[in-house]
């Protein structure tokens, strides 16, 4: 089925065309009509299915109808400064035989540029909920003739707090609207957003709820945490692995394996949200360039990783959230390639291992990396160290001991229990004289 049968206009099916994409995916089939027919629609598919194509093609097509308004007619939130970056490069290159003008306003930039583009008008803003937020504070953004509202990525802009700045938002924007929301997974906090926000929306669910592709092989590497940087290492010698995508759990995690492997020679770039605007958006350009064979990432930052061809992803930690495990792994075996997740898994991960075998519904196969030796006796000695330490001795200067004596007729530490009357001995601080030395600097 050709993008054109779709109810696109000639000029947006050949710019789709010159992208390289000539048939829909199932996302794409099933949400273009019911956006054009002016539905409000709830789009759940997996990571990698064209879940940005299927909104920006049938907005670009209703914008279109009437065009060069003098006000913003188009919203898109999305939670990553990458993903603002990712659907504005989707809305250019779609709208190359049209004119459409849009801005990207984000955080980690000056403001100036964007509130200049604002002042001269623009069809569509694409946003984060922060910067957003300050730049409508100040004056400088009005939705008063806004007609269309997309959030992207809903799950994680509630996985990073941004519920309250959407509802700000929303209040500020027309009621009557064509609203869409779009999702990777299906949680009851999403369906409260779509109550909430949307009229009557109808629900467009392509795939499972949080089922990674089937073109994705995934694996398991249990490793003890202190050889985990020398597996990694250890992998990378696979000339195969071409283009690596690796998983830390932390910004300073992100830097350390980076030095790591810096130091061993792989060409390797870092992406979170310490770095700068500018320095995010070069390692993203040099990963997807091929300059750099390794991009560390933490999972907040790699939303909006929109590259092609990302042979493996490598869970260096493995997540906490299982949602977060499918995210993660759908950045490789995109658009039907074939693809290879790797999870490195500690004793301490067994558990968070169990809870997402159990949600993705199968048991993720366990792999040895050949010439590598796993130290056994780490793992057991971690499993040692996990147990809760004996609890400590009673202080023998509690009020009551455990067999209901008083502490003042107990022997503390060895010393012969005194009576701590109005009269008992006293030291130049004003502390009974045979009380322990460890209180002699106490002042009262």
């Amino acid at each position: 089925m050709p993008f054109a049968s779709l109810g696109l206009r000639p000029e947006i099916a050949k710019a789709v065309r010159e992208a390289g994409y000539t048939e829909p995916t199932p996302i794409q089939t099933r949400a273009i009509p019911a956006i054009l027919e002016g539905r409000d629609l709830v789009g759940v598919a997996q990571t990698g299915t064209g879940k940005t194509a299927a909104f920006v093609l049938p907005l670009l097509e209703r914008l279109a109808v009437r065009p060069a308004q003098p006000h913003t007619r188009a919203l898109i939130l999305a939670p990553t400064r990458e993903l603002v970056v990712q659907i504005a490069g989707n809305l250019r290159a779609y709208s190359n035989h049209l004119h459409v003008r849009s801005v990207m306003v984000y955080g980690g930039v000056g403001e100036q540029p964007q509130i200049a583009a604002l002042r001269r008008g623009v069809d569509v803003v694409i946003a984060t909920p922060g910067r957003l937020l300050d730049l409508m504070a100040q004056g400088h953004v009005r939705f008063g003739g806004l007609q269309y509202l997309v959030l992207d990525e809903g799950d994680r802009m509630l996985d990073m707090g941004f519920l309250p700045a959407i509802r700000k938002i929303l209040a500020a924007v027309p009621k009557e609207r064509q609203t869409m929301l779009f999702s990777a997974t299906f949680s009851h906090e999403i369906q409260q957003i779509a109550s909430d926000f949307l009229r009557n929306p109808e629900m467009i669910e392509v795939a499972p709820r949080l089922k990674p592709a089937d073109t994705i092989s995934q694996h398991v590497h249990e490793v003890p945490h202190g050889q985990k940087n020398d597996l990694l290492l250890h992998l990378l010698r696979d000339t195969s692995m071409s283009s690596v995508l690796v998983f830390s759990r932390t910004k300073h995690g992100a830097d350390k394996i980076a030095r790591k492997l810096e130091a061993a020679g792989h060409a390797t770039a870092t992406i979170h949200s310490n770095r700068s605007q500018v320095q995010r958006q070069r390692a993203l350009e040099s990963f997807r360039a091929g300059r750099v064979r390794v991009l560390v990432a933490t999972d907040i930052a790699a939303r909006g990783i929109d590259v092609d061809g990302i042979s493996h992803v490598i869970n260096f930690d493995f997540p906490h959230i299982p949602e977060d495990y499918v995210h993660r792994i759908g950045r490789t075996g995109r658009a039907a390639a074939i693809g290879e997740a790797i999870s490195f898994v500690t004793p301490e991960d067994r558990a968070d291992l169990r809870r997402v075998e159990s949600v993705v519904g199968r048991r993720i196969e366990r792999k040895t990396a050949e010439g590598f030796v796993v130290q056994r006796e780490t793992i057991r000695s971690v499993r040692v160290e996990q147990r809760p330490h004996p609890r400590p001795a009673t202080s023998p200067y509690r009020h009551a001991d455990a067999r209901g004596g008083s502490a003042s007729s107990r022997k503390p530490h060895g010393r012969p229990a005194q009576t701590r009357g109005p009269n008992a001995p006293r030291s130049s601080f004003g502390r009974p004289a045979d009380a322990p030395r460890s209180f002699a600097r106490r002042r009262p």
